[in-house]
């Protein structure tokens, strides 16, 4: 075989290259399809099942069991974390109201876990 023959053989035609080319891409596209379905999945899971302590939603008064989910879900965690929500800052501007703490916004700093006294600011 002469040298232009070996490097012809050697050489992809242009059919080859569109063809690999096509493989790659289609593998790409595969392969970033199923990252983003199981990232998908896995916020979906971790949205319906928590990772995180939580009261029982029996110990909230009444009219914080009829409030939204979302707002429940924020009173029950507040109950059974509160010791690590005393080291986070308010950030809602509520200090004018006496809130020390992330906690205050939910319970109420002179409460006890035997008395729970519920501040209805994260109410609405």
């Amino acid at each position: 075989m002469d040298s232009t023959a070996e490097i012809m053989h050697i050489i992809a035609s242009p059919h080859e290259l569109m063809e690999r080319r096509r493989f790659l891409a289609t593998g790409a596209l595969t392969m970033g399809t199923l990252v983003l379905t199981s990232l998908c999945d896995r916020r979906t899971f971790a949205a319906t099942t928590h990772r995180y302590k939580l009261a029982p939603e029996s110990v909230l008064p009444a009219d914080i069991r009829r409030a939204p989910d979302d707002v429940r879900e924020a009173y029950r965690f507040a109950i059974a974390n509160r010791d690590t929500l005393r080291y986070i800052p308010c950030y809602c501007g509520c200090g004018a109201d006496g809130h020390t703490s992330n906690a205050s916004c939910y319970i109420k700093d002179d409460s006890t876990p035997e008395k729970l006294l519920f501040d209805r600011m994260s109410l609405g």
